[in-house]
């Protein structure tokens, strides 16, 4: 059964009823196949961690086009248009979608500027706007993150086109992490600048191809402390992002036991100490 519009000029012929639960079918199937795509894909990242994200990165390309082919297949199964008909079809879909959905439309466009222009990628550790985590998804409409906490946060995809965002990796799977020790001002520094860079160095979760560099300078304690110390900024690669948390915990639980062995006293501990 068809429903015809413009009879006179033969522009549209419009509906086919009979069409709609095959386009039904065709978008169920897509959602599925998009789903069986992005967990096979994230499947083989986790298990060849060498070419993690690039499996994310086709999965992201992969998404993308699913869904225009699905969508394409879905609405020729309904709609019987010839040539004139679908840019007529086209203009009133482009007029309708600048009126009731121009937020959505800016994101969908957004999406695809990220994609190619590519300021960070999936599987990136990256901040914005006060949020700081990794990509997980960059999806039609937003951004997934997935912050320190295990926190999965949203931003829209057109956000990003009129703000900063830094990527800790981009696009690599080493990433740099800073650490700051803060010891008194009387405190042995060169004693303690080489045992800051023998704990990082003996963590399991360093980056060995990558240099460790530690700096030292004499500034004052951050957070409203009203005292100077030895600051000892420590810059170093974790083998994996997804280390992070566990490599700062790592150094910094190895780096208390020696201060205390070589009877190094932190800043904290002249502040509060006895």
């Amino acid at each position: 059964m068809e429903l015809a519009f413009l009879s006179n000029t033969d522009i549209v012929k419009f509906v086919n009823v009979g069409g709609i639960f095959p386009a039904l079918l065709i978008l169920i199937a897509t959602f599925f196949i998009i789903r069986l795509s992005r967990s096979t894909l994230d499947g083989f990242g986790d298990r060849n961690t060498s070419y993690r994200l690039l499996f994310k990165q086709i999965s992201v390309f992969l998404q993308f086009a699913l869904l225009l082919v699905g969508l394409f297949f879905a609405i020729s199964m309904v709609l019987d248009i010839n040539d004139d008909g679908f840019r007529l079809f086209l203009g009133f879909i482009v007029i309708g979608l600048s009126w009731a959905g121009k937020d959505l439309v800016a994101s969908l466009m957004a999406g695809v500027i990220l994609l190619f222009d590519k300021p960070f990628q999936v599987g990136d550790r990256i901040s914005f706007n006060g949020h700081y985590g990794e990509v997980i998804e960059i999806g039609l409409r937003s951004v997934r993150l997935v912050d320190l906490d295990d926190n999965v946060i949203s931003i829209p995809n057109n956000q990003f086109l009129n703000g900063s965002v830094s990527s800790a990796n981009a696009g690599n799977l080493d990433q740099m992490c800073v650490f700051q020790f803060f010891i008194g001002c009387n405190e042995n520094y060169s004693v303690a600048e080489r045992i800051v860079y023998e704990v990082v160095s003996a963590s399991r979760y360093v980056y060995w191809q990558k240099p460790i560099v530690v700096h030292m300078r004499e500034g004052g304690v951050p957070d409203g402390a009203e005292r100077f110390a030895i600051i000892l900024t420590a810059k170093a690669y974790v083998i994996d992002g997804r280390y992070e948390s566990a490599f700062s915990s790592d150094v910094h639980r190895r780096l208390k036991k020696a201060f205390q062995k070589n009877n190094i006293r932190t800043a904290g501990e002249i502040e509060w100490g006895p």
